[in-house]
């Protein structure tokens, strides 16, 4: 790869809850390095996704959804992660959801900067039934903030993501690549592991329990292509615990289950994964806890 005339930019991608950010993050580098699910504030981490072609390199910077509601120690480090990630990039994607704008998109609207360029992204157009609507929505928008482009998409299906792409481009920097060419993310391994455990919380356990829940990795090796990962569920309440344990520990087990076969599709090896739950009361309003599960 060339670096002349090479160009090399951070792309943030930023909107509230549910929107449907990580998944276009990850359709944009076409592969999986963000946790998904159909719950709000799956993302807690900032995670970098890595695209490189003849010309570019794109590191998109996923975020948490701003959050506006039931707020502790947890959420606030998450917003302070969403308001950081806007400056010091190049270009930044508004994520909103299908024809959809309410008070909770105003929010994150003031918070977008006014000296660098801002593409608005329609997530979920496969889901508006009259498509005649979408052009009046998109006038409408386009008098609230003055967005470099507006791209309607569908992260799911995959709908004008090379559009995106196409609108992001001119934006970037020239520079050299700062990650090799079969880089996709700038996380490791270990934390990669544990947010797939989480991942299967999210989606295998009750509304109220993900958010009360976090993951640390308790030992991580790697031996002769066999991973040896120790996991620590940590909840809140003992009532929680015995939840995702469930009846003879067929919940956890389910978990532990599907979050490894996803680790040896990704990673390319066989895996060795035992998981515990563990009761830290308050965990989500603890500084100190907090940073040792490495948020910021």
């Amino acid at each position: 790869m060339t670096t002349q005339n090479f160009h090399t930019g951070y792309i943030a991608i930023i909107g509230r809850p549910n929107v449907g950010k990580s998944t276009l993050l990850n359709r944009l580098v076409g592969q999986n390095v963000s946790i998904t699910s159909k719950k709000a504030q799956t993302t807690r981490y900032r995670i970098n996704g890595v695209l490189t072609d003849e010309k570019s390199q794109f590191i998109f910077v996923d975020t948490p959804g701003f959050q506006m509601q039931y707020m502790n120690q947890l959420n606030s480090m998450m917003n302070r992660t969403v308001t950081k990630s806007m400056y010091g990039v190049d270009v930044v994607v508004f994520v909103i959801e299908s024809i959809y704008f309410d008070e909770r998109d105003e929010q994150v609207l003031k918070l977008l900067p006014v000296d660098k360029p801002v593409i608005l992204v329609i997530n979920k157009v496969d889901r508006i039934s009259d498509k005649s609507r979408l052009l009046p929505f998109l006038e409408k928008l386009s008098k609230v903030f003055s967005f470099s482009a507006m791209i309607p998409v569908s992260a799911e299906r995959g709908t004008q993501i090379q559009e995106l792409i196409h609108a992001i481009r001119p934006h970037l920097p020239e520079g050299p690549p700062l990650f090799s060419r079969d880089e996709v993310t700038d996380r490791s391994e270990r934390f990669i592991a544990a947010e797939l455990i989480r991942e299967k919380l999210f989606r295998l356990m009750w509304d109220e329990i993900p958010y009360s829940i976090s993951v640390a990795i308790d030992q991580f090796t790697n031996e002769s292509g066999l991973r040896k990962i120790y996991a620590s569920i940590i909840v809140d309440r003992a009532t929680q615990k015995a939840m995702i344990i469930g009846k003879n520990g067929k919940e956890l087990k389910l978990i532990a289950t599907q979050a490894r076969r996803d680790m040896e599709k990704l990673f390319g090896s066989k895996v060795y994964l035992k998981v515990w739950v563990k009761v830290k009361s308050g965990w989500a309003d603890d500084l100190r806890v907090l940073k040792t599960l490495g948020y910021e």
